[in-house]
């Protein structure tokens, strides 16, 4: 799925035949301690670094008002995170899954995520706007 920004996504899981919960796991960018020179060098830059889960939230898709609220509400958990990555959950018959039924796959993609295998997530940055990775 091709998305412009979080809001998109939002609106795509509204737009979906079964209730969906979004699931979240906010992430922080380090210098792994065993990196090179080189990767400090463009660690600085801006550039590489090691993705750390820091925190993980599922909200429902028809609750979340938006990005900026979703943005508001990270912060007051006081982690300083970079991006946060976004997977959707199915509901079964008109009903929505249950915060309950997200700690499984939220904890999937936690440990996908400290993998590096994250590619099946969509991550935004602190603006609610898409990111690739290179």
């Amino acid at each position: 799925m091709n998305l412009s920004s979080f809001d998109e996504l939002l609106q795509a899981a509204r737009a979906q035949p079964q209730p969906q919960r979004l699931l979240f796991v906010f992430a922080g960018v380090e210098l792994p301690d065993d990196s090179t020179h080189e990767q400090g060098v463009r660690f600085a830059a801006g550039q590489g670094g090691a993705l750390v889960p820091l925190m993980v939230v599922d909200k429902d898709a028809g609750a979340l008002q938006d990005f900026e609220a979703l943005a508001r509400e990270s912060e007051l958990l006081a982690q300083d995170w970079h991006m946060v990555f976004a997977a959707a959950l199915s509901g079964r018959h008109g009903q929505a899954p249950s915060s309950a039924d997200c700690e499984r796959p939220l904890q999937r993609m936690v440990q996908a995520i400290r993998e590096g295998s994250h590619g099946s997530y969509m991550p935004f940055d602190r603006q609610g706007q898409p990111l690739l990775f290179e």
